[in-house]
């Protein structure tokens, strides 16, 4: 009867330690997963991002016919152009802040219009470096509301509008 006692306390305690060994290694697999997801959502960020300030850029890049651009009051004219007689569509939709769901907020002038948009999220970014080239400024920031996807007045003049992503737009 002893050893019976015996046994049994031992597959008890093997179970709570088998339960235990389970819940560290679920637990880092949890904290894994978030690590990846986060880098995905900070990817399709920028990819967004771009995607919005390259369609400002067009916006105010001059078109034949059209002698001064004017300022970009909303962003649902990046859709359809209502300035012009034909479908002149320089997103194909309206993309949501991928960190926070929401919309972007957006930087804007009075007198000048909209000339960018940025996520809300106060969350600090995973990716702090090897940013490309026109994106150099985002290296370092604190948070992802200081990646600002501001229209770029140099990419006006030369009407060269870059993609974040090796192989251009999705």
């Amino acid at each position: 009867m002893t050893s019976s006692l015996n046994c049994k306390g031992f597959t008890y305690l093997t179970a709570l330690l088998l339960v235990m060994v389970m819940g560290i290694m679920l637990g880092a697999v949890g904290q894994s997963w978030k690590t990846v997801m986060q880098r995905e959502r900070e990817e399709e960020l920028l990819f967004r991002g771009m995607q919005y300030r390259n369609a400002i850029t067009r916006w105010y890049k001059p078109r034949p016919g059209q002698h001064q651009a004017t300022p970009l009051r909303d962003l649902k004219d990046l859709l359809e152009d209502p300035r012009s007689l034909t479908t002149v569509r320089y997103l194909r939709r309206l993309y949501s802040d991928p960190l926070t769901g929401k919309e972007w907020a957006v930087i804007a002038d009075p007198s000048k219009g909209i000339s960018g948009v940025f996520s809300t999220s106060t969350e600090k970014p995973l990716k702090v470096g090897g940013f490309p080239d026109e994106l150099s400024d985002f290296a370092g920031k604190e948070s992802y509301a200081d990646w600002k996807f501001i229209y770029n007045t140099a990419t006006k003049q030369t009407g060269a509008v870059k993609s974040p992503i090796p192989g251009g737009m999705r």
